[in-house]
């Protein structure tokens, strides 16, 4: 035991380490990821990641959820064309019948929340053996 002397010959012994300091060393090292693979504390470690992981979303709101998109109630089919271009096929429902502009903006309508910003290079009725238009094909181009 090794003694310390003062110059008023008091003898001081060296103080046994604190519990704190080893508790200290060990969150040290879980914080700088000192343990090796395979070791009790890596082990601790990797839990503790793991229950942060799955059971954070049950207790902190991350107001990460999906955008509400309100799909259009038809069925619209989409191909590629020729020259960069694509075609749309869309069900005649969602279409009212009227003049040639006004067929054209609901056509536009339904297609624009699909692939943006488009024009129309033409379209086609596509018509039944009555001659009933069943769906329309829309040839656009970006």
């Amino acid at each position: 035991m090794q003694r310390a002397e003062t110059s008023a010959n008091v003898v001081v012994a060296p103080s046994p380490p604190l519990p704190m300091n080893a508790i200290w060393r060990t969150i040290r090292g879980y914080v700088l990821w000192q343990y090796e693979r395979g070791t009790l504390h890596y082990d601790i470690m990797v839990t503790l990641i793991l229950i942060f992981i799955f059971f954070s979303p049950r207790v902190i709101n991350f107001n990460d959820k999906p955008i509400a998109r309100n799909p259009h109630p038809t069925d619209v089919v989409v191909t590629p064309a020729a020259e960069g271009r694509l075609l749309y096929q869309i069900e005649a429902s969602a279409i009212t019948p009227g003049d040639d502009r006004s067929v054209r903006d609901q056509l536009l309508k339904i297609i624009e929340p699909i692939s943006g910003g488009v024009s129309i290079v033409q379209y086609d009725a596509v018509r039944d053996g009555r001659g009933r238009v069943q769906s329309y094909k829309v040839l656009v181009q970006r």
